[in-house]
């Protein structure tokens, strides 16, 4: 890159930094109030109301917007398959937050760019490079070192964080099979769609509305939730990976942190170094995608 273009891409990439700020607060936030509403509601009944909320988000930007008609798609099975997948990912991750400490879970998360790496060559026949194999092999080791296994931190909650990496990284996958033809707005509209109606019949007889409370930390989870991958998308479209990925790590030591103040949480330097590991397998799987593409 030359000195002048460097000139001229230093505003997007500080604009790229600022919606990285706003989504390491945002997704943050999520972890907040998922426990606290935790307290008064199931993980079925946070995830119904939340699929309410986002959708009727969603609904008001497509009548501003595109108008409903433009939610045609031929490519329902897909989006099926998609919406289903999000929501057991979705479900296994909220499960997860009340079961572990919060570090470790977002360290697990972290190896959702792993599982894409090795799984794209098996679903989308892409190459499964030495590169993508080191990275995968880091991520394995560094989730290794998170879980540790042979001692009490071993459990349901760390089983059920990795299910949730996996079914993140199918739904990425899912979602980059889908944006070949499909908005961003019609991806959202119908996930939304879907997992609300899948509450509905997991839930059907049993339907409560929670206290006004619990209903604010879940309004909380939908709007956040909803901020923080909108803030994804534009950091993304304005930087490259390499340059905006690194940054969205900072929410291992930030929820660290957070555990440790709000919650009690012991600080513990396995799970960081662990997590750190998997960061690691991250950032060589992003530059060994940047120099493929510059080949």
């Amino acid at each position: 890159m030359t000195d002048a273009a460097m000139i001229r891409a230093q505003p997007q990439v500080l604009r790229a930094l600022g919606w990285m700020v706003v989504a390491l607060a945002s997704f943050t936030s999520v972890a907040i109030a998922g426990r606290e509403a935790a307290r008064g509601a199931t993980v079925l009944e946070m995830m119904f109301y939340r699929c309410l909320i986002s959708l009727a988000v969603v609904l008001i930007v497509v009548q501003l917007g595109p108008g409903l008609k433009a939610m045609r798609t031929t490519r329902l099975p897909l989006h099926l398959v998609r919406g289903s997948v999000h929501f057991i990912a979705q479900y296994a991750w909220l499960s997860a937050l009340t079961m572990i400490p919060l570090a470790q879970l977002f360290a697990l998360e972290f190896t959702a760019p792993i599982w894409v790496a090795l799984l794209a060559p098996l679903l989308l026949g892409e190459n499964l490079t030495k590169l993508r194999l080191a990275a995968a092999a880091l991520g394995f080791i560094g989730t290794i070192i998170v879980a540790q296994p042979g001692t009490m931190a071993i459990g349901p909650g760390v089983g059920l964080a990795l299910v949730s990496s996996v079914g993140f990284a199918l739904s990425m996958l899912a979602t980059k099979t889908l944006t070949k033809g499909e908005s961003p707005l019609r991806i959202l509209f119908y996930m939304f769609v879907v997992q609300a109606v899948m509450c509905t019949l997991l839930l059907i007889g049993g339907i409560r509305l929670p206290d006004a409370v619990t209903m604010l930390w879940i309004g909380v989870i939908a709007l956040a939730g909803l901020s923080a991958h909108y803030s994804l998308v534009r950091a993304f479209a304005l930087a490259d990976a390499i340059l905006v990925a690194p940054m969205d790590f900072l929410r291992l030591p930030l929820v660290a942190v957070v555990g440790v103040l709000i919650y009690a949480e012991p600080l513990d330097p396995i799970v960081l170094f662990g997590g750190l590991v998997v960061i690691a397998g991250n950032v060589l799987n992003l530059w060994g995608e940047r120099r493929a593409r510059a080949s």
